[in-house]
């Protein structure tokens, strides 16, 4: 299995931002990076959640896949559970004492107890996974189109959809996904790009350009930008990508 997902959802560079009224218009917000740390070089990014103090990660890859406890800022990974073989891990969010992954094109998700990763139970959803999040109430998850799906989070039912549109237009291949302050981010699938949508109206009121944070040097094709945390205590953000050697905390000014 490629690391790439099929060509059919490969697209080229960063959506437009057409030209729409002046009270649609998204905005391009300024970032820096705060500083960077080590990461596992061989971790195939899907989910990235902050908790107490360091990370959770999914990680893909048919017969790669896990979920794992990062240390931070060392980046050593302390403890993980390998999945299935036949399936490829996807997005990941916190709900409590629970964490709950996604996998692609299985249809199946996994519930794991926070503490010790232990896996608790499993559960079926339609369609593709591709990022979660978790908003306090719903959780949220991308499929690689222009609609979210809000999720029970105890029966993991659909409850709503929200078309996503930039200036107008539909967004597709929404990914890795982060509830912060208010707003979904979602990274777009094969571009720097990390978008913030309303919640209400599923309109991109402002977006982050990232082209750059890992330096000059060209990165390879499938080490495309993937992984969005916060820590809602001291509104710290970090990102990371597929096989990044190092994950950045930034400020977004």
């Amino acid at each position: 299995m490629t690391a790439l997902r099929p060509a059919a959802k490969a697209a080229g560079p960063a959506p437009p931002a057409p030209t729409g009224s002046s009270t649609e218009v998204a905005r391009q917000l300024r970032w820096e990076v705060v500083r960077s740390t080590p990461h596992d070089p061989d971790a195939f990014i899907q989910g990235l959640v902050w908790y107490d103090g360091g990370f959770f990660e999914s990680t893909g890859r048919y017969g790669q896949s896990t979920i794992r406890r990062v240390e931070w800022p060392s980046g050593r990974v302390l403890r993980r559970v390998d999945l299935p073989p036949d399936v490829f891990g996807e997005g990941l969010a916190r709900v409590g004492d629970r964490l709950i992954q996604l996998t692609w094109r299985n249809g199946r998700g996994f519930v794991y107890d926070v503490p010790t990763l232990r896996l608790l139970r499993e559960f079926r959803y339609e369609g593709e996974g591709w990022g979660l999040t978790y908003d306090g109430k719903s959780l949220i998850l991308s499929d690689g189109t222009d609609v979210l799906t809000y999720l029970d989070p105890e029966r993991f039912t659909p409850t709503r959809r929200l078309p996503v549109v930039w200036d107008g237009r539909p967004v597709q291949r929404l990914n890795e996904l982060e509830f912060i302050d208010g707003a979904i981010w979602a990274n777009v699938w094969y571009t720097n790009v990390v978008v913030q949508i309303n919640p209400a109206s599923g309109r991109v009121t402002s977006f982050l350009d990232l082209s750059g944070i890992r330096g000059p040097e060209p990165v390879p094709e499938a080490d495309v930008l993937n992984g969005i945390a916060h820590d809602p205590a001291t509104r710290r953000v970090w990102v990371t990508g597929k096989l990044w050697p190092m994950l950045f905390e930034i400020r977004v000014r």
